[in-house]
């Protein structure tokens, strides 16, 4: 299960767009709370805790624990906007859940005992085709990862969904044994050396090289 962090957000009490660019003026993040059956709670964050946060594995899968004004809730982000340029937070939504509400979170596939492959010993290539699995799962059940053991692996091997232990009553959510990596056989590139079939100039019967012109340097005929 995926730890929970402990956010402190401060109400806000103005919404829009004038208002979310005074939050960032204030050096804050604007956000909002929905979901529940309750009605959507305009919050700022500090953008510290937002980026600290998000340099994690696994953010959008991470249960957060908001405490706005002494009221403390479990929330997950489901939506984070970023600055095309500076790429800093500019606006989060976090989805209010409980231990027993069921969603879809995407959940990043690590891979372990790659000394253990034979074929990546052999310098076969990992190709990771999927490095995130979307799955169905409780808030309060969340895994931190997909954990794929390469031990005995060799070249040719596809490791499928079905292959992979995952936790008790978490499930994917495409329905059919798709493939997360394969080994590939390793990449040779052949270089061949370059020929040089011949020098500048060509070479006469005594292997020295001629000049076709015939004339002296003095340009002349040879009569005096």
């Amino acid at each position: 299960m995926s730890d929970t962090v402990a956010f402190s957000a401060e109400s806000r009490a103005l919404v829009g767009k004038g208002a979310a660019r005074a939050t960032r003026r204030n050096g804050r993040v604007p956000a909002v709370i929905y979901g529940a059956n309750k009605d959507p709670e305009p919050i700022s964050i500090d953008p510290a805790q937002l980026r600290s946060a998000r340099m994690q594995s696994g953010f959008f899968a991470t249960l957060f624990d908001i405490e706005v004004e002494g009221n403390n809730q479990q929330v997950l982000c489901r939506d984070l906007q970023l600055h095309p340029i500076t790429d800093r937070p500019m606006h989060a939504d976090f989805l209010r859940v409980t231990e027993s509400t069921r969603l879809n979170v995407e959940i990043p596939v690590t891979f372990e005992n790659e000394t253990e492959s034979p074929g990546l010993k052999g310098g076969g290539v990992l190709n990771v085709v999927r490095h995130v699995v979307e799955v169905m799962c409780r808030a309060g059940a969340i895994p931190n990862d997909i954990v794929v053991d390469l031990t005995g692996r060799e070249v040719g091997d596809s490791i499928h969904i079905s292959e992979i232990t995952l936790p008790n009553d978490v499930k994917p959510t495409i329905d059919r044994d798709f493939t997360i990596a394969t080994i590939a056989a390793p990449t040779v590139a052949i270089v061949e050396d370059e020929v040089t079939e011949g020098e500048e100039g060509e070479e006469g019967e005594d292997g020295e090289a001629t000049d076709e012109g015939g004339a002296d340097d003095e340009g002349g005929d040879g009569n005096n």
